[in-house]
Order: C-alpha cells, then structure tokens, then sequence
C-alpha cells in the first residue's frame, strides 16, 4: 500500500512556455520576469511542486526568445505547444500576439498570460490578464499628481509608436482631461529612433509643468530623460515605468528625479507588508532577485510569478489543468488575488470579455532617491467616473475591441490614427 502511495505521488514534470522577447529593446521587459518566474518555480519545486489532484509536478520553465518578432512569435508558439507540451504559456503580449498566434492558441485551447489587456477580445477565450493591466493603470499617476499639485496646469507626451505606445497614449490622453490637464504637445517616434535631444527640445517649447514619457521602454525612457536634465527642465516627470532609476540619478542628479512619478514599486517597499497585499514574502521576493540576479530589478520582475501563483491555485483547486477548468476556477467568483490587493475580473465594456484582473494599483514616487509608494489608488473607482472619456479617446484610437474586430486586425488594434499635430 504504501509503495502504491509513493508511485501516485511521486513528481511529475509540468513545463510552462515563456514567450517573450529576451533580448533587443524589449528585453527590460521579458527577462527580468523570466529571473522572477525562475524564483517562484525554484521555491514551488522546494516545497513540492504543484499538487493536482493525487500526483505532484515538478515546475519547469521553457523560455523562447520572440526579439519581438511576429515570426518568431508563431514558431515560438507553435514549438512550445506541438514539442514541449507546456500547460500555460506566459507572454508580454502586443506585437508578439499576433493574428497566426491566436488562431494557434484558440486551435490548441491554450491557456496564456499577456502583460496587454489590450490584447484581450472576446475571439480568445483563454488569453488572460491576471497581473498587469496596462495601460489603464496609468490613470492613477495622474490623478494622484493632479490631487497632490493642483498648480499642473499642461503637459507635453511623447512614446514610441507601437502596440505599448498607442494604447498608452489614448488612456494617458483621458487621464489628463479628467484631471483638467491640458494636452499641449504630443509625439510619437519610430522604435529605430537614437536621437532623442530634438524630440525633447521641440516638447519643451510648449513650457509644459509635466513632461510625460508614456509607456516608453527603458533605453527611450532614460534617453528622454537625460534630454531633458541636460536642457533644464524644471517640472514634474511621469512615466509608466522608472526601470533603472539610480542610474538615471547617477546620471543627471537626485534634484533632478526627485518626485519622478511611476506605477511600479521595489518590492521592498514597507507598503508592500500591509495586510492587503497578496504577493507572498514580498521582502525576501526582492532580496532574492537582487541577490540572483543584481542590478536587473524591472517593472516586471514580480508580474509572471504573480501570474504563475495565481494559476497555480486555480490547477490545483480545479484538479487538471484543462484550460477552461482552470479559468473557470481562476475567475470563480468574479474575485482573485492580485498582488496589490483583492480584484475584479473585469473587461467586458474596454476589451469586449472580463479577463483582466483589475483592482488597485500603487502610485510610485522617487524620494530621496528611493522608489516608494505613495498611494494603492482604484482603477474601479477612477473607471467608475470617468469611464465615457476613456472609452471616447479609445474609440478615436480604433482601440476598442470591437473595432479590432471590424478591422480583422486582433495583432494590431488600430486601424486609422490620428496625426500628432506638434510640429515634429
């Protein structure tokens, strides 16, 4: 009896696919949270895998490295499904989810993890948002700015032009009209751009009080930033991410990021130990990463892990791991652990389906050269007041679902674009 026991609970290997660029621009964004996913699946494995049902897996990790190429975000998806039989796939999402992608991933009943909600439709049922919900979080920056420094009057943005820039763009765009911030210059770049000092020159003209870098990626982030240190600027700073920022103060000065506003915390942060956090051992998460990997701590460090933990207690309260099982067992009551805080599945009026994970998020400020939380501000409560303007900027974008879906362009979800009239 007892080796009949052990046979049955004996380890398993259980392989999930990570599908995202690990190197080129987008690197900042894949490969730290492929080292974080690499913590989450050392300590799951330390204390005995995953249990599904009667038997236990051990947790392996398929990396497959996109560059942020469509091609090689199908071959990439093809072999992890078709060779090495994974059971979830992780991915950053936008140009890498393309149309071939999700016919591959609905073909195969594929569950998968996108860092874009924005990539949701109601045509890819088991495509997931469960961590990041860009770019609606933005929302919060600006409205705690506006709250916190009603003298903000103008701003000037700038990203570069692509799935994460336009998204951004239109949310950033109805953020500052419910604040009463007035949009004075807009530019988008190619992602080929290197010089940076004429874009950030022609957005000064306008004296903006905030200059915003959008969801721009960190090498961008940081060109745009040394630009404007370098020409004087004496406002305020906002962006979607501050990855690196004591080299951006090492570079210009602590004056000069001081109060630099962001949406993505260390996960030191002694706010991160307060009782509505999910994210298990926050501290010793980030100890670890920065002890493993130095130097390397990004936006998305901690959001695949926390995207593997929640999928791991829906496998194991659904006892398989049947895509639609462990969805159904994921969204069960409409309520899940995000890492900030209890959330919603919500979705349905932006994204045409509720598969995004929404709830809190924290408002980020750098002070005394330190990332620290200002604020766990509601998505809800700002959507909830503001939801026609968004919606509104969304639909001048052909951002809305349904007008991806018109289009037949589930891969890249618009299909006009406004011109950016700033003289660039």
């Amino acid at each position: 009896m007892a080796l009949a026991d052990h046979s049955i609970e004996s380890p398993t290997l259980l392989k999930v696919g990570f599908l995202a660029p690990l190197s080129g621009k987008l690197k900042s964004w894949a490969e730290p949270g492929f080292n974080g996913s690499l913590i989450w699946a050392d300590r799951v494995n330390a204390a005995g895998g995953v249990k599904v049902g009667m038997r236990r897996y051990m947790v392996e990790l398929v990396p497959f490295d996109t560059k942020f190429q469509p091609d090689l975000a199908l071959a990439g998806v093809k072999k992890l499904i078709n060779e090495d039989d994974v059971k979830f796939i992780l991915m950053v999402g936008g140009n890498d989810f393309t149309e071939q992608v999700r016919r591959v991933v609905n073909q195969h009943r594929m569950l998968v993890a996108t860092l874009l909600p924005s990539d949701l439709t109601p045509d890819a049922p088991t495509l997931v948002a469960p961590s990041e919900v860009h770019p609606i979080y933005n929302v919060t920056g600006v409205d705690w700015l506006k709250r916190h420094d009603p003298s903000l009057k103008t701003v000037a943005i700038c990203t570069q032009d692509d799935l994460h820039g336009w998204p951004s763009i239109a949310t950033y765009r109805a953020a500052f009209e419910a604040a009463g911030i007035e949009l004075v210059a807009e530019h988008l770049f190619p992602v080929e751009t290197v010089e940076f000092g004429p874009i950030v020159e022609k957005l000064m003209q306008h004296q903006p009080d905030i200059l915003c870098w959008d969801t721009a990626y960190e090498p961008f982030m940081h060109a745009l930033t040394k630009e404007a240190f370098k020409r004087g600027f004496k406002g305020r700073l906002l962006s979607c991410t501050c990855d690196s920022y004591r080299d951006l103060i090492e570079q210009t000065s602590a004056e000069f990021m001081e109060g630099f506003v962001f949406q993505f915390p260390d996960f030191d942060d002694p706010k991160l130990a307060d009782s509505q956090v999910n994210f298990e051992d926050a501290n010793g998460f980030y100890e670890e990463f920065c002890a493993r990997f130095p130097n390397t701590w990004s936006a998305v460090s901690w959001e695949y892990a926390s995207t593997l933990e929640l999928w791991k207690m829906a496998v194991q309260r659904a006892r398989t791991f049947e895509p639609f099982a462990v969805l159904a067992s994921m969204k069960f009551g409409r309520v899940g652990h995000h890492a900030f805080g209890d959330a919603t599945w919500w979705g349905d009026e932006l994204f045409g389906i509720d598969n995004a994970l929404v709830g809190s998020w924290p408002v980020v400020m750098i002070q005394d050269g330190k990332a620290r939380i200002q604020e766990f501000s509601s998505i809800p409560d700002w959507w909830a007041k503001h939801k026609s303007i968004l919606v509104r900027h969304m639909r001048e974008l052909n951002l809305m679902w349904d007008q991806r879906a018109a289009a037949h362009m589930p891969g890249f979800p618009y299909q006009k674009r406004r011109s950016i009239e700033d003289g660039l």
